[in-house]
């Protein structure tokens, strides 16, 4: 095309020089015309997402954690093992029924037009009990204790005959089993005690 404008222009009135640099001046100007866009916008920040409760690896003695975090945006959407946790000023929150072991909580933060945040945590419910060390206690104090433990607490008496006469409470010499022990809730725990050990 341009080809043809110029033979075109060369047979009139123009002087030689203008129609040579008649198709020169169009090629610039086309050139000219391509590359005067602005560069594309920058992609928005991803969504943060940030764990604040329970620590990843966590053991836990309830069947239940609560999952506590913060969001920016503050209006980006939080899934808590697949389902929508309540997001206000970017802080949310969302209890966790939990299964006997390990259990593994997948965490998701979306908003349309940005890239999405995600995080995985693992809390481990572990129901059973540690058997605290209460030898030396009070026979009561020690029972109390491990009342409140969830056991069923038993009292055995191993002073013998002239222990009964002796003075003072009767304290713990040792538990069945012993202080240290993981144990089921409910499981018996014997105390053995005596005035003097």
């Amino acid at each position: 095309m341009l080809i043809s404008l110029a033979k075109q222009f060369s047979g009139g009135s123009l002087d030689r020089a203008v129609a040579r640099a008649f198709p020169v001046l169009l090629v610039l100007l086309a050139l000219a015309g391509c590359g005067g866009d602005d560069p594309p916008p920058r992609d928005p920040a991803p969504v943060r997402l940030t764990i604040e409760a329970p620590a990843d690896t966590a053991t836990v003695k309830e069947d239940t954690v609560e999952l506590r975090g913060r969001v920016s945006p503050a209006r980006a959407t939080v899934e808590v093992a697949g389902e929508a946790a309540p997001v206000s000023n970017g802080a949310f929150s969302k209890t966790v029924k939990l299964d006997e072991g390990v259990n593994v909580i997948d965490v998701s933060a979306t908003m349309p037009g940005r890239s999405a945040a995600f995080a995985a945590l693992r809390v481990t419910y572990d129901p059973r009990v540690t058997i605290p060390d209460v030898t030396g206690q009070v026979d009561e104090d020690a029972a109390n204790k491990l009342d409140q433990l969830g056991l069923d607490v038993q009292l055995e008496a191993v002073g013998g005959f002239l222990d009964e006469l002796r003075s003072g409470p009767r304290r713990v010499c040792e538990t069945d089993p012993p202080g240290g022990s993981t144990v089921d809730p409910g499981s018996s725990v014997t105390i053995k005690t005596a005035k003097r050990c």
